[in-house]
């Protein structure tokens, strides 16, 4: 596990110059996890993908192409332009497995991105990693619902330093207890974002 996690680790280091002039960085705790396309109704049709007339298949792509996000979605992008300026063959192996491949390209882009982010928490920093270790589908799933968990539990562990703290006042610790007694991810975000700069500390 080591060895692969430090062929993460140079990979991150590798990449850190060129993810950070893709796009905006991410957030160091959004409230939300980072947006990420999944194969949806932009590929789906009713007829399979190898009966589809040629227009049906330029078609197909091009939703793909108008639901991407130019910055974030690079990967399909440029995959979904290269089909479209190729072979009718070019375009049902876009849609068969050209799709899913750069799908999984930009997810592991704005994985690396969190990985190279230092405020990045142990646990989303662990979860991370695995993803990056995984499969396509812990690659998606890091980012649609992992990450948000993971970053609960880091805020968690923030605001239970807050707590330990004897110095703090008694209303800073009734909304840092509030917050954990919540216990929704949009709670303790809330609380170390917002709501402990709202009270007397």
């Amino acid at each position: 596990m080591r060895s692969t996690t430090r062929g993460a680790l140079i990979a991150v280091v590798a990449l850190t110059p060129a993810l950070l002039f893709a796009g905006p960085a991410l957030a160091a705790a959004p409230s939300t996890a980072p947006a990420t396309v999944t194969a949806g109704s932009a590929a789906t049709d009713p007829k399979p993908v190898e009966e589809m007339t040629e227009e049906e298949l330029r078609f197909a792509v091009v939703r793909i192409l108008a639901d991407a996000d130019p910055v974030r979605d690079r990967g399909v992008v440029r995959e979904a332009n290269k089909a479209l300026d190729g072979t009718v063959d070019d375009l049902r192996a876009f849609l068969t497995t050209g799709y899913a491949v750069a799908q999984d390209e930009d997810n592991s882009v704005q994985i690396f991105r969190i990985l190279a982010d230092k405020d990045s928490g142990k646990a989303v920093y662990r979860e991370a990693v695995k993803a990056v270790e995984g499969t396509p589908a812990d690659r998606r799933a890091f980012l649609e619902t992992g990450y948000r968990v993971a970053q609960a539990e880091d805020d968690r562990v923030a605001i239970a330093r807050i707590l330990a703290d004897p110095t703090i006042s008694d209303a800073l610790r009734a909304a840092a207890g509030a917050a954990l007694d919540d216990g929704s991810p949009e709670a303790v975000r809330y609380f170390l974002e917002v709501g402990q700069y709202e009270v007397d500390r």
